[in-house]
């Protein structure tokens, strides 16, 4: 048991509704947080939630819970505060939320000049996805996270967000792929090939962005496969098994492996940014933050 489990259950009791908690207060996709919720009901064999169709209610072993729930979880805040407040008086450890393939270009230039600047801080890097970064985001398990925009404006609030650089949206083929050759392709033409894609209970961001794009064509986009992992969508699409959406980031990272094609019309550009909780960021994040700014304006 976690103690984001307690954090699900304790949202999911007060709103008696696992769609608004999942949306409203947690921003996580409702079919995450009911799996995390039958999760922890698995691992205490009980059954926490009486559910409806439109609403949920607490068990007699549900309420009983609820009740230490509370206190385990202000238990696990106050040792919380109490270690950063001696951590944050050496400002000796920065955790920082990255996706690898998004940062691999600025990464070293940040971690080269943060080092210089600071010699005394250890950065832990935490290799999440979109979302999970912008949760701990809000639960302070990172001090910052590089992400993308999420589509939705809510997913950000709470959190403070720069943007670093605008992303266009490429079709991502194989070299050997009869598309290859052509500079570009309609969103039309592109509808029409099998795509492999990240899953969307692992990646909710990216199928909100991939269906946001694919609204404007009358093709309704053959999903292939989706998989739990971009390394695993790049093999996939390098063996010529289908196609994907990827980013102008994804050029570097891939070198030939995949070749990327313009989409017409045009996709509008996605965010690519640093961000942190609201406040006052303390000096180690806020000369990473200035670390991070100045790699991405030199690349």
């Amino acid at each position: 048991m976690e103690l984001r489990h307690l954090r699900y259950f304790l949202a999911v009791a007060e709103m008696e509704n696992i769609s608004r908690a999942a949306t409203h207060k947690l921003h996580v996709s409702q079919p995450s947080l009911s799996r995390q919720i039958r999760d922890l009901e698995d691992e205490l064999g009980v059954r926490l939630l009486e559910r409806t169709a439109k609403s949920v209610s607490l068990t007699e072993a549900g309420r009983a819970f609820l009740l230490e729930a509370r206190v385990l979880l202000e238990h696990a805040g106050a040792a919380v505060r109490k270690v950063r407040a001696i951590a944050n008086k050496g400002d000796s450890e920065l955790h920082v939320g990255y996706w690898p393939i998004a940062t691999a270009r600025m990464m070293p230039s940040i971690l080269r000049a943060y080092q210089k600047a600071m010699p005394k801080v250890r950065i832990k890097l935490h290799d999440w996805p979109n979302e999970q970064s912008l949760v701990g985001l809000r639960d302070r398990r990172l001090q910052l996270a590089f992400v993308m925009r999420p589509p939705k404006s809510g997913m950000l609030r709470g959190l403070r967000f720069e943007t670093l650089r605008l992303e266009r949206i490429r079709l991502a083929v194989a070299p050997t792929h009869r598309l290859a050759r052509q500079p570009s392709v309609s969103l039309a033409e592109a509808a029409r090939e099998p795509f492999i894609r990240l899953s969307h209970e692992t990646f909710p961001d990216y199928y909100n962005y991939f269906t946001a794009i694919f609204a404007r064509t009358k093709i309704k986009p053959h999903v292939l496969e989706e998989l739990e992992d971009i390394s695993g969508v790049i093999s996939a699409i390098e063996a010529d098994n289908g196609v994907g959406l990827a980013s102008d980031f994804f050029g570097y990272t891939v070198g030939r492996r995949l070749k990327l094609l313009r989409l017409t019309p045009e996709p509008k550009p996605v965010a690519f940014g640093i961000a942190s909780p609201k406040g006052r960021l303390s000096p180690a994040a806020e000369k990473f933050w200035q670390c991070a700014k100045e790699a991405a304006a030199s690349k």
